[in-house]
């Protein structure tokens, strides 16, 4: 016997998320043979979204059962039944979530309707409850609201049931088969042939789109904990995935990098931090028609060979600053003053005079070279090598001028003496301040027998 269950919920996050409404159809494998159906009063405010989508205001539950009246009731429909729902997982839960507020414990097996669609009707293009409806030729009254939604559910269900012509139900109530904890839209095999190794994976909507971006040193447990995590974000999250793909890297501090790029490129939907892009700047130099150099900044995509990268305009300001003091430099010509004759900088009185005229711009331009050169000495270069994706490859991160400039890979029959030669094998890569501070976490807390600094011996031996 079956269950076949919706909810209406308050459309509030998490565990505020309340039942406004119940249906409950009893299927004996060839028709419904009972019913129940009730308004539920959830002792909180509905949202104007949900009302607007199902028409249940507050006034109309104000007078209705909460669920702790109405919990044994439902208890003795699903007892000995199996519980069947259109995306299972969200009614289970919710019901799971009162039962549990009413000092009750509620566990029933499952089944999934979208999980059975996608297997038995394969290759239609949506598998939501009013496309399969539409697709099928299923009358439909009342959508949005339990009694109308577990109607049509009832009647997929038995189409369901009398084209399961491979055993899919059995397969999917066997206890070991574990596809009742992924995502409805998910095939089985996709989670099944995920590696258990490090890497980046990519979470996919039923159009192809990027929803959410991770990290993992095992991607296939990482992957299966997210399915298994019941707070509102990852239940979201895993009734919308219908893909996984993933990027083995070897290492997590590839994983690390590679998940802030991709963030970076796809913003998620589901992911909340790294989203915003680092807008760069750029330490640059220049000579005016008096043959004066100037020190200034802009922004890093303007900047073609820049002395020196920071990620906002206060960083620059204050090197720009430093400069000035260490190098007895003029703020008018070190972009710390504008639109002024003469500088006058508040706590900078090193200048010399050179925009007063009382300096010669040859010898005023000696110590801005000084500056540059002393600048670019501190830049730092250097190559990470780190674990790769098979035991006869190395992982390449290069850190070059200061800056993450990429990555790549090379295995141990390449024979690199040179330390430029590394280049070869990077695959170029955008500024990231996010990435810097990944590759400085990794310094301070790994050997440093797996950098390789320019001038060092290239080889490629742990």
């Amino acid at each position: 016997m079956y269950a076949i269950v919706d909810v209406e919920t308050t459309g509030l996050g998490g565990d505020a998320n309340r039942i406004t409404e119940i249906a409950i159809a009893i299927h004996d494998g060839k028709k419904v043979v009972d019913e129940f159906h009730s308004l539920v009063n959830p002792e909180v405010p509905i949202s104007p979204y949900v009302t607007g989508l199902t028409g249940i205001d507050n006034d109309m539950v104000r007078d209705a059962p909460v669920f702790a009246a109405i919990a044994e009731t439902v208890l003795e429909y699903t007892e000995d039944k199996i519980f069947v729902a259109h995306n299972v997982g969200f009614d289970y839960n919710v019901i799971r979530r009162e039962f549990q507020r009413a000092g009750k414990d509620f566990r029933r097996k499952k089944l999934c309707t979208v999980r059975l669609s996608r297997q038995i009707f394969p290759g239609l293009k949506s598998y939501s409850l009013g496309q399969l409806c539409s697709s099928l030729n299923i009358p439909v009254y009342d959508r949005h609201r339990a009694k109308g939604d577990t109607d049509a559910t009832a009647i997929l269900f038995g189409k369901l049931l009398e084209n399961d012509t491979k055993g899919i139900f059995g397969r999917q109530l066997h206890p070991r088969s574990g596809e009742m904890a992924l995502p409805p839209l998910l095939p089985g095999h996709v989670v099944n042939k995920l590696p258990e190794s490090p890497g980046v994976y990519y979470f996919l909507d039923e159009k192809g789109q990027i929803i959410y971006v991770g990290k993992a040193i095992n991607i296939k447990k990482r992957v299966l904990g997210h399915f298994y995590d019941k707070t509102a974000r990852e239940i979201a999250m895993a009734r919308e995935t219908a893909d996984i793909h993933c990027e083995e890297t070897g290492n997590e501090l590839l994983a690390l990098i590679r998940e802030s790029t991709k963030i970076k490129q796809h913003f998620p939907k589901f992911n909340k931090a790294q989203k915003k892009p680092s807008k760069g700047y750029g330490i640059t130099a220049y000579t005016d028609r008096k043959g004066i150099l100037h020190l200034g900044y802009n922004q890093l995509r303007l900047v073609t060979d820049p002395i020196g990268v920071f990620y906002s305009v206060t960083e620059c300001i204050a090197f720009l600053e430093q400069c000035c003091a260490q190098y007895d430099l003029c703020p008018r010509f070190t972009h710390l003053q504008h639109n002024v004759s003469q500088c006058s900088h508040y706590k900078l009185n090193n200048c010399r005079g050179i925009c007063r005229g009382e300096e010669q711009p040859e010898t005023y331009n000696l110590r801005v070279r000084q500056a540059i050169e002393d600048i670019l000495s501190l830049r730092e270069n250097f190559f990470i090598l780190e674990k790769g994706r098979t035991p006869d490859e190395k992982v390449l991160i290069e850190v070059r001028d200061g800056n993450y400039a990429g990555y790549g890979f090379i295995t141990e029959e390449e024979s690199v003496t040179r330390y430029d030669a590394f280049r070869n094998f990077i695959i170029p890569q955008k500024y990231n301040r996010d990435i810097r501070q990944i590759i400085n976490t990794y310094i301070a807390k790994n050997s440093k027998n797996n950098v390789i600094y320019a001038g060092d011996d290239p080889g490629t031996d742990d």
